[in-house]
């Protein structure tokens, strides 16, 4: 089993997101989790309802800190999934995770109606599936980590052009 660790600003929205989709669709392969180097306190609604809409489970979503993985579990990947985290000073992780970015606009930023907001999170939803189908389908256990810091980045800057 792999942990996989979603790492994001605020720790509402994207990464919400991905650890929901990851849990679901790598359950058996992968423990995924999910924190932000300033947390926002309280998961985006509309990130909750979007799981929900999916039929994936809603349930211990918390808005958290990345400084509550510090003494673990050992990550074996780490994935920044907006660019502000990304730039940050990241802490040093147990272990030697291997880390990527998959940049994903901020489906919270998105102002209007709420269906234009929902629509965001939709869309930020898919494109983090996406990704993350593509991840669930390599050979992990058979690539060096210079192979799979490889592969992860072509997915990030392939669904980057998309």
């Amino acid at each position: 089993m792999k942990n996989v660790l979603f790492l994001c600003t605020g720790n509402s929205a994207r990464s919400i997101l991905a650890e929901a989709i990851l849990n679901h669709h790598g359950a058996g392969r992968f423990a995924a989790y999910s924190a932000g180097s300033n947390p926002a306190g309280r998961v985006n609604p509309f990130a909750l309802t979007t799981v929900e809409k999916r039929g994936l489970p809603v349930d211990g979503f918390r808005s958290k800190s990345w400084s509550e993985y510090a003494e673990g579990p050992e990550f074996d990947l780490i994935f920044t999934v907006c660019d502000s985290a990304a730039a940050e000073s990241c802490p040093v992780w147990p272990g030697r995770p291997i880390s990527a970015h998959w940049g994903i606009p901020d489906p919270a930023a998105v102002e209007g109606h709420d269906t234009e907001k929902q629509a965001a999170f939709e869309l930020a939803f898919e494109r983090l599936k996406s990704r993350i189908d593509r991840f669930i389908a390599l050979p992990i256990d058979s690539l060096t980590p210079e192979d799979l810091r490889h592969e992860l980045a072509a997915i990030g800057r392939e669904a980057e052009r998309a």
